[in-house]
């Protein structure tokens, strides 16, 4: 692809290693961050990621000294080497839901994580899944966003898990962050975002647009929402996708589902 993302350096703190697995959820891959203060010996590894092609090998050669793993969200995709990784670090993994802690509390929303100088602050951030949490780097102006926003296109609400009333609140609570202290998103997959306000109004402004179009295929299907027709999201998919590629119309339907039940909840 022409805009293709290998990851890198950004700022003075924040070191992006790219997964080695590609996808249609996963754009280029999934995004390992490697946090580190200038000077510090240890590090903060957010979303190790997955098994595929030595990833593991290369996060555990490339952190050094690792003081904590934290995750963004439960998926595999982010979460699956974190226990062992954490293990040959000697050091805890950490994540909003304490089924996927090892050796540690969960996250706090609010919370404060210093690590010899490092600052990092938690932002439950729901919607993408119920235990999807952002951070702030507030040295960098930065959030690292996991998958509740991308570095292209936009995001799944990966119903059941996900839901869109906390998503779009957690839209714009990460909107008013960027007011005053964020300027760029670190995002899970895909490249960085150099402007948070701007990415975070499309998003706003995107899943407002699928909403009425959902509503207008409703109209269309004569079709109400609340009778828990199962049919009905993929019929509603395949009018307001009728753009989008068949082969992502399975991961459109998580989305549908999502503002299905949001509308039956507001009628």
């Amino acid at each position: 692809m022409s805009d293709a993302w290998a990851g890198g350096d950004f700022g003075e703190r924040g070191r992006c290693l790219l997964a080695p697995n590609p996808g249609p959820m996963t754009l280029d891959g999934t995004n390992t961050w490697l946090l580190r203060e200038p000077g510090a010996a240890r590090s903060v590894v957010v979303d190790p990621g997955p098994v595929e092609g030595g990833h593991l090998d290369r996060v555990d050669a490339e952190a050094g000294e690792v003081a904590v793993v934290l995750l963004t969200h439960h998926h595999l995709d982010h979460s699956e080497v974190a226990r062992e990784l954490a293990e040959r670090k000697g050091c805890a993994v950490r994540a909003l839901d304490p089924a996927w802690c090892h050796g540690a509390d969960p996250l706090r929303d609010g919370e404060e994580i210093e690590v010899d100088g490092l600052v990092l602050r938690v932002v439950a951030t729901p919607g993408h899944t119920a235990d999807s949490v952002s951070f702030v780097v507030p040295a960098e102006r930065a959030l690292l966003s996991g998958d509740m926003v991308l570095g292209r296109g936009t995001t799944v609400v990966a119903h059941p898990d996900g839901r869109l009333g906390p998503y779009l609140a957690s839209i714009e609570r990460m909107r008013a962050l960027a007011d005053d202290e964020v300027d760029v998103v670190w995002p899970a997959h895909g490249p960085v975002l150099p402007d948070a306000a701007a990415v975070l109004d499309h998003y706003a402004t995107h899943r407002r647009q699928r909403l009425d179009q959902v509503r207008a295929a409703l109209a269309d299907l004569d079709a109400d929402p609340a009778t828990g027709d199962d049919t009905l999201p993929r019929r509603v998919v395949e009018v307001v996708y009728a753009d989008v590629d068949p082969g992502l119309w399975d991961y459109a339907e998580w989305s549908v589902r999502a503002q299905l039940d949001y509308l039956a909840e507001q009628a």
